[in-house]
């Protein structure tokens, strides 16, 4: 074993010869360095995917080839190339940084060069689907009341599942000056790593008072519990029972959607919907909340129940 081992560290430091890296170790390795990540737990989910197909593989023949079996299975199954795309940019990422940052003791790189790994067309990606306010009605008056609050409270904030689903009281900032509050959602909760300034119109608001004393920690609760998932079956039954296509994301979009057609600019929306801008989102004066919430108010159902533009909208998807 001794001269084995000399024998190696003879081949590495001589002639540059790598020792053989097989991909499972190396995706080990990337998880463990990015358990920061917001987005962690689906890396694992893709890894995990990808595990029996390339896992036993040196990192030298992992490429589009050896990832071909992968992909057509998981087109078998009906999985969309956005979807398979995900698995496939995890697999790039560990493959690039195994050629380029990672070193051994010998200071070798666990690859040599990475190989192209070329990511699928996205020509059978499905368009956002906005809600009408008659669709929205039929769904929200059939879902539980648990999860018609939390649709109502995300279709008036442009909140993402996992940010309705983990709100937290402590997180809440009254605003005496204008007679309301705000919450903000810390970076590392947050998809973009940006603390996520939620504003409250007054459906919105009216939410979140109705719900004032229900729980000590979270805002959105079940029998006493957080809940870990709007898309559940009682959402699927509903959606599939009422004939609407729209997934929980398409209510962020619904949001999105009804600004654009209120008029309201495009530097506002960016911050209603919490997109990356590049401010401090945690700095704002009275005035500017109250630009906000004047702008998020305009989303709120008027006296006809519709939105024309997203009804000529749909027609065109349709």
């Amino acid at each position: 074993m001794l001269a084995r081992r000399i024998e190696e560290v003879r081949q590495a430091t001589v002639y540059g010869v790598r020792k053989q890296w097989i991909f499972r170790e190396a995706a080990t390795r990337y998880l463990e360095e990015n358990m920061h990540l917001a987005t962690i737990a689906n890396c694992a989910l893709y890894l995990k995917q990808l595990d029996p197909y390339i896992g036993h593989l040196p990192l030298q023949q992992v490429h589009m080839g050896s990832l071909q079996p992968f992909i057509n299975d998981r087109r078998k199954l009906g999985r969309k190339n956005k979807s398979i795309n995900l698995a496939l940019s995890i697999a790039r990422r560990v493959l690039n940084l195994s050629a380029r940052l990672w070193r051994d003791e010998n200071g070798l790189t666990f690859l040599e060069t990475a190989p192209l790994i070329q990511m699928l067309p996205l020509t059978d990606a499905r368009k956002p689907y906005p809600l009408s306010w008659d669709e929205q009605n039929r769904l929200f008056r059939q879902l539980p009341d648990h999860l018609s609050q939390m649709c109502l409270f995300k279709v008036n904030t442009g909140c993402r599942e996992q940010e309705v689903c983990q709100l937290r009281w402590e997180w809440e900032i009254p605003v005496p000056e204008l007679n309301t509050s705000v919450f903000l959602i810390p970076d590392k909760l947050v998809k973009n790593r940006e603390d996520r300034l939620v504003i409250l119109n007054k459906v919105a608001a009216s939410v979140v008072n109705s719900l004032r004393g229900m729980h000590s920690e979270y805002v959105f609760t079940y029998k006493g519990h957080s809940v870990t998932s709007i898309n559940n079956s009682a959402w699927k039954r509903v959606r599939k029972a009422e004939g609407i296509p729209a997934r929980v994301h398409d209510l962020k979009h619904t949001f999105g959607r009804r600004l654009r057609a209120a008029g309201v600019p495009l530097e506002t929306r960016k911050i209603l919907l919490g997109h990356r801008n590049g401010d401090i989102t945690s700095h704002y004066s009275a005035p500017e909340l109250e630009e906000l919430i004047e702008a998020a108010n305009r989303v709120c159902e008027g006296k006809s129940g519709k939105t024309p533009a997203l009804v000529i909208l749909k027609q065109r998807i349709a």
